[in-house]
């Protein structure tokens, strides 16, 4: 890889800022001072900035903990998307939702410039399960529970997966669904078969990885690899 390029995509610069570091002679190879931004890279090369190692990344892995009102997309002409939310902090990159919430649901959104990985935590043989905090304007049933586990058929034939369903609070107006499915406003179209209404939506964890509860709205932060792995483990 070009040293330019590893510049831009490490230290999340735009390329006539690696020139503009490049020139200034604040850039160093295996040690020494590096002024062309052709230069080919060897994988054991170490390359720094100001004497600060630079460590090439290849795909970036976000948790955001998406507001209400802000739109599951990469672009969007009229409202903020979640990609907005993450600003300038990486200029080379084309980050996108890895799945959808919709604009007025909240919570962990995983935001990625990693497309084989979104298309395989989204894909129907993974099962990668998705758990929400949901608040019905009907306390929760048992024939609720039973059609869950069953699978609901929506109002419009769709046969969905099995999904499970709790109540959090004893007047059984909020609950906790587990889905292993993704179907467009799934949840709300699943209470509705019982005549129930969603007023609140909440994502609290994809697979085996929880939001951060320290990330206030519209907060997000890079995922280690660990957490990375978690994802696919639920």
């Amino acid at each position: 890889m070009r040293l330019d390029k590893y510049l831009a995509e490490t230290a999340q610069c735009t390329r006539s800022e690696a020139k503009a570091l490049l020139a200034k002679g604040r850039v160093t190879v295996n040690g020494a001072v590096c002024r062309k931004g052709d230069t080919q890279l060897k994988e054991a090369d170490a390359v720094a900035v100001d004497g600060k190692a630079l460590a090439y990344q290849q795909f970036v892995y976000l948790m955001l903990n998406k507001p209400e009102g802000v739109v599951s997309a990469s672009t969007d002409k009229r409202d903020t998307t979640v990609v907005d939310l993450v600003g300038d902090a990486y200029p080379r990159r084309e980050l996108f939702p890895a799945g959808r919430l919709d604009k007025t649901s909240t919570g962990f959104v995983l935001l990625t410039d990693d497309g084989s990985f979104a298309h395989d935590i989204l894909a129907p043989k993974r099962h990668v399960s998705k758990t929400y905090t949901v608040v019905i304007d009907t306390p929760l049933t048992e024939e609720m529970k039973a059609g869950f586990a069953a699978g609901v058929t929506l109002a419009d034939g769709t046969a969905l997966s099995p999904a499970e369903v709790s109540a959090l609070t004893p007047d059984g107006l909020t609950v906790r669904v587990l889905l292993r499915q993704g179907v467009y406003h799934q949840i709300k179209r699943m209470f509705g078969v019982y005549g129930a209404g969603v007023n609140a939506l909440h994502r609290d964890a994809i697979g085996g990885l929880a939001l951060d509860e320290s990330l206030a709205p519209g907060q997000w932060r890079e995922l280690t690899a660990d957490e990375v792995a978690k994802i696919t483990t639920g």
